[in-house]
C-alpha cells in the first residue's frame, strides 16, 4: 500500500459524507476517494445478500482507484457486510461503524438510551451482541427514522418535510426519560442541528460514531505506516452507481462541508 493513495468511504449515498467530515477535520492531508451508491440507496429494506452484493462491487470499485484503507461509511452495509467484506480481503484495513451505544451506555445518567437507526440496522446480529454487552442494566428504546435517509438524499434537511418527519420520532423521546439519542446511520448527523432543536434544554445528548471512526482510522494508517506524508496536498474524488448527476450532488455536498470547516478554524 502506497502512503499518498487515497483512503475509501462507502455509503448506500450521502450519508457517509458525516463520516467524510470527520476524517477531514482528523486527517486533513489524507486523499480520500468517497462512492455513495445512488442507485440501490436506501439499503435499510433490503436483505442481507442484496446488501453484501452492492457492499462488494463498491469495494471491487474504490480498489480500481487504488485506495489503500477502506471505510464502509454506512450502519446498515456495515451490519450486513463487514464480516464478509474482511473475509474476501483479510489483508485490506476495513473500518466499519457501528451506532455508539457503548458511549452512550457509559455516560447515560437515567439508564435510559435511544438508538435512532434503520430497521435492518436494529434487528441486526451486530447491534444486538452491541446492546446485550453494554446495555445490561440500561434500556435500550429502538426507534426508526422514518424517511429521515430519503430527506437527506433529497437534500431536504431544512424543509418542513424534514421537521414533521424529525418531530414525529423525536418529540416523543422528550420527557421519556430518555437522556442519550444515538445517531445509528450516517444520513442521520445531517438531522443533527434539528434534533437538537427539537430537544433543546431537556438534558438530552445527541451522540453519533463518526469521530470515533476517523481515529479509528488514523491509528491504523499508523499501524500499517500508511499515513500521508506531513504537508501533502489531499485530492478528493467521487464515485457512484447512479448517474452524473447524483455525483455532481455528492461532490456539491462535500464542497459545502469544506466550507463549514474551514469556517470553524
Amino acid at each position: 500500500m502506497i502512503k499518498s493513495s487515497a483512503i475509501g468511504v462507502y455509503d448506500s449515498g450521502f450519508g457517509g459524507l458525516s463520516v467524510w467530515r470527520e476524517l477531514r477535520r482528523l486527517l486533513p492531508e489524507e486523499s480520500l476517494t468517497y462512492l455513495g451508491d445512488g442507485k440501490n440507496c436506501p439499503y435499510g429494506g433490503r436483505s442481507r445478500e442484496a446488501i453484501i452484493g452492492f457492499a462488494e462491487a463498491a469495494v471491487e470499485r474504490l480498489l480500481e482507484e487504488g485506495v489503500k484503507l477502506i471505510v464502509v461509511g454506512c450502519n446498515t452495509a456495515t451490519t450486513a457486510a463487514i464480516d464478509h467484506l474482511r473475509e474476501r480481503w483479510p489483508d485490506l484495513p476495513i473500518v466499519g461503524l457501528e451506532p455508539a451505544v457503548k458511549p452512550a451506555c457509559l455516560t447515560t445518567r437515567s439508564r435510559r438510551i435511544a438508538v435512532l437507526a434503520t430497521e435492518h440496522s436494529l434487528k441486526s446480529d451486530m447491534f444486538l451482541r452491541t446492546a446485550s454487552r453494554y446495555a445490561q442494566d440500561v434500556e435500550v428504546l429502538k426507534v426508526v427514522g422514518r424517511d429521515f435517509v430519503e430527506i437527506v438524499e433529497a437534500s431536504e434537511e431544512h424543509t418542513d418535510r424534514a421537521d414533521r418527519a424529525v418531530r414525529s420520532v423525536v418529540e416523543p423521546l422528550v420527557g421519556s426519560g430518555v437522556d442519550r439519542i444515538v445517531l445509528g446511520c450516517t444520513h442521520y448527523p445531517f438531522l443533527r442541528p434539528l434534533i437538537e432543536r427539537i430537544v433543546g434544554d431537556s438534558g438530552i445528548e445527541v451522540i453519533d460514531s463518526g469521530e470515533a471512526v476517523a481515529r479509528r482510522v488514523k491509528w491504523l494508517l499508523e499501524r500499517y505506516d500508511i499515513a500521508q506524508s506531513e504537508g501533502a496536498t489531499p485530492e478528493f474524488k467521487f464515485l457512484t452507481f447512479a448517474d452524473e448527476e447524483y455525483r455532481g450532488r455528492l461532490e456539491l455536498k462535500a464542497q459545502t462541508i469544506e466550507r463549514e470547516l474551514t469556517n470553524e478554524k
